[in-house]
């Protein structure tokens, strides 16, 4: 019996383990294909970017830490090793491009200056693809932010060079979204703050406030273009304060009915941002999800399937919000492999959506809303143990990708055939 037949047979014995319980695992599957994860550039050469040929991540409260081999170092790099991620992952997925990671093609093009032109191939590599875009403007790693304030600062000057990256970055994001025939979702995060205790922070939320109704002020085809904002506790050298905290963006998402950005990374370590997804729902069009896995504190480790993360996908499903809500990965690990992490942390992902779709949702709520909480909590831990993996084997088996651990062979073949003779 070959391996593919094997799959086959435990899935169909799983299959009506599931059965039993009302859940029917193919149109989990079906489910899951129509929800895509965006897959973050940055991944890939620890947040270092194309604007010049030594780009690599300065200040904005955030960094990479480690230092493994075979980063990616140009921008036909990058793409071979997203190619090569996507091809050991279910499904298809998204790409994820801050502003940085433009085709400048050798030439100094400042941020407030960017242009359609200096993504056109990354659109037209999507395309080739058949995968949809999203798109960030980077308020970080630049000399216009080195007193970490940019969209919130006091000088008129500084504010209005980010303000028009950031109308630029809308702009061609607009054009992805029109172009790929799948909107793109523009995210803004800025790393505004404060190291230590500020005595005015009122006038920087209100500027910051004023700044965004710029930017917004310029309306495009929701068909082509979603705007999200991002909110954060603190950041590296920004402990004390800062700006676009939780309440400023959740207060400003309903206000204007954005998309509001919600990093697992971004909130107290005791917050469950799994928890905050149906309150959100309640106020706002969609929301947009970061995923990523903070250990202590916004730490950015390669996702895993721990209870986080499942919380995050059960709630996408509990609230039938497929359609609402947009998964994006926001981590970067340079410690170990990098499609390694790729595949590892989307593939967690997934399997996070995968459990829930799952659950027997009409059998949990009738319990629920009987009082049978015995029987509510005796189910959910069932579940536990049902075969899901021969589930998951099966869903890989279906997309022509590697099952169980066979990736992790395909990945130190590439590493020793290409990663291992970059520079």
């Amino acid at each position: 019996m070959s391996r593919s037949e094997d799959i086959t047979n435990a899935y169909n014995a799983a299959k009506e383990q599931y059965a039993a319980i009302g859940v029917d695992p193919n149109a989990a599957m079906d489910k899951l294909d129509n929800f895509p994860i965006s897959l973050h550039c940055w991944q890939a050469d620890d947040v270092g970017g194309f604007e010049t040929p030594d780009s690599s991540l300065s200040g904005g409260g955030i960094q990479a830490t480690g230092n493994y081999p075979g980063k990616a170092t140009n921008i036909q790099e990058h793409r071979m090793d997203l190619e090569k991620s996507m091809s050991l992952i279910p499904g298809k997925q998204r790409l994820n491009l801050h502003a940085i990671y433009g085709d400048f093609q050798g030439d100094r093009v400042d941020r407030d200056q960017i242009e359609l032109k200096h993504f056109q191939s990354w659109i037209d590599w999507a395309k080739d693809q058949g995968i949809g875009m999203d798109f960030n403007c980077s308020v970080f790693s630049h000399p216009k932010a080195s007193d970490d304030l940019t969209l919130s600062h006091k000088n008129k000057e500084i504010r209005d060079f980010w303000i028009e990256h950031t109308r630029r970055c809308r702009s061609i994001g607009a054009e992805m979204g029109k172009q790929l025939g799948s909107p793109a979702i523009h995210n803004i995060w800025i790393q505004d703050g404060s190291k230590d205790l500020p005595v005015d922070r009122y006038t920087h939320r209100a500027i910051l406030k004023e700044s965004l109704d710029e930017i917004f002020a310029e309306k495009y085809s929701t068909d082509h273009l979603k705007d999200a904002i991002e909110s954060k506790l603190f950041g590296i050298g920004l402990e004390a304060m800062t700006v676009g905290n939780s309440e400023f963006y959740l207060a400003y998402a309903v206000a204007n009915q954005t998309l509001i950005c919600l990093d697992s990374g971004h909130f107290h370590p005791t917050e469950q941002v799994g928890d905050k997804i149906s309150s959100a729902l309640l106020f706002v069009p969609e929301i947009l999800l970061h995923v990523t896995r903070p250990i202590r504190w916004d730490s950015d480790h390669v996702v895993t399937l721990n209870d986080d993360t499942l919380l995050i996908a059960q709630e996408i499903v509990r609230c039938n919000a497929l359609d609402r809500v947009h998964m994006g990965l926001d981590f970067f690990d340079a410690s170990i492999n990098r499609i390694g992490a790729y595949v590892v942390g989307t593939r967690a992902a997934q399997q996070a959506m995968l459990f829930a779709l799952l659950e027997p949702r009409d059998m949990l709520l009738k319990y629920e809303e009987e009082g049978q909480f015995f029987e509510r909590l005796a189910m959910l831990e069932l579940l536990k143990t049902k075969p899901f993996g021969a589930i998951w084997d099966y869903y890989c088996l279906k997309h022509e990708v590697p099952v169980a651990q066979d990736f992790i062979a395909d990945i130190q073949q590439y590493e020793k055939n290409v990663l291992s003779k970059r520079s």
